[in-house]
């Protein structure tokens, strides 16, 4: 993957999408059960729902449902070459290099203090 630049995010035409406003539920005491900021977007063509209740902003969770949609249909249309996929890959080497450098960096400094005790 290197330095491959990340494909763009997918473009869902507003023709392809049914948006609901609802009340939240869960935690959150009245405001949330009071207020229709809780996003629900339907995609007509694949039938795929997705709810987003992360803000309580309306704004920002029908922000937050279009991005969650389009990874959702671009996962499905690309699978691994996803977008979301490649992210994931990044972020699963970049731990194992992690991991692999802490290993390295604790079995020198074990052979270190082996070397030590040998002198004395």
């Amino acid at each position: 993957l290197g330095n491959k630049a990340l494909p763009p995010r997918l473009v869902i035409p507003e023709s392809d999408l049914d948006e609901s406003f609802l009340k939240g539920s869960g935690p959150g005491g009245q405001k949330i059960n009071k207020t229709s900021s809780a996003v629900q977007l339907k995609h007509l063509p694949t039938g795929i729902v997705v709810k987003c209740q992360e803000t309580r902003s309306r704004d920002q969770n029908r922000k937050l449902a279009r991005r969650i949609l389009a990874e959702r249909l671009d996962f499905m249309e690309k699978g691994s070459q996803s977008r979301t996929a490649i992210q994931q890959e990044i972020k699963r080497k970049k731990k194992a290099s992690a991991t692999k450098k802490s290993r390295r960096k604790y079995k020198k400094l074990d052979g270190d203090r082996d070397d030590k005790e040998a002198e004395t």
